[in-house]
């Protein structure tokens, strides 16, 4: 029976070195891969590019890669919940290319189907477009993006079993699924972990043939970025 299980985040990052490109699932601090983003901080690695839809919050999240300088190049749709972030970004110490969200995610869904490159209207006739080729289709421009090109993908699902099928919850479910298979590795931290063939199929989001490693994450914060509530 085929098995994804490592024995904890020490081994799921193993092969991670300075330089690398990462995809980080998640979006605000929803779904965020907590444990692994953790240990990326203990492994000490520079240089690191990182594709997400966001930098986390100063003190969790990316903002605890940012507070070490460890990124030296966010890819993003949003900043602004992190101030280390903005300046950085606007020191020049960080490097920031900002993409529409939709964009965004569907740069990691075509790295994990395989195509090299699709076309979009959104940024057409923006910064967005500066450098990239443009096409019309049927009286309307579209701009040519290309898929992301990442050494590791690291993923937060609910629920997963051995074989490295996958479960997500809820709005955790955002960007997580179209970053499983987009890169050359992808880790994947999860709440339950199960024996294979526990979960039902037809419950199933994304299929282990996607997954490379897999591991039970221990002590999730889950934070809030802004809590509203309503007053009495």
């Amino acid at each position: 029976m085929i098995k994804k299980v490592v024995s904890g985040v020490e081994a799921a990052l193993s092969g991670v070195t300075d330089g690398m490109t990462l995809m980080l699932g998640g979006f605000g601090l929803c779904g965020i891969p907590e444990n692994s983003i953790s240990q990326l901080v203990k492994l000490n690695v520079q240089g690191l590019t990182c594709i997400s839809n966001n930098a986390g919050v100063d003190n969790f999240g990316l903002g605890l890669l940012l507070q070490k300088k460890q990124i030296r190049k966010m890819i993003s749709s949003y900043v602004g919940e992190n101030d280390e972030f903005e300046r950085q970004m606007l020191s020049g110490e960080l490097e920031v290319e900002l993409t529409p969200q939709g964009t965004l995610a569907e740069k990691c869904r075509a790295a994990q189907a395989g195509i090299p490159a699709f076309f979009t209207p959104a940024g057409y006739g923006t910064e967005v477009a500066q450098g990239k080729e443009s096409r019309e289709f049927n009286g309307k421009m579209y701009l040519m993006e290309e898929a992301y090109k990442a050494d590791f993908a690291f993923v937060k699902a609910w629920k997963g079993d051995e074989a490295g099928n996958l479960v997500f919850k809820g709005t955790a479910r955002n960007f997580n699924p179209c970053m499983c298979g987009a890169a050359k590795v992808t880790v994947v931290e999860v709440e339950e972990l199960l024996p294979a063939g526990a979960l039902d199929p037809n419950e199933i989001h994304i299929p282990g043939i996607f997954v490379n490693r897999i591991f039970k994450g221990t002590h999730y914060e889950k934070r809030i970025e802004q809590r509203t509530v309503r007053s009495k």
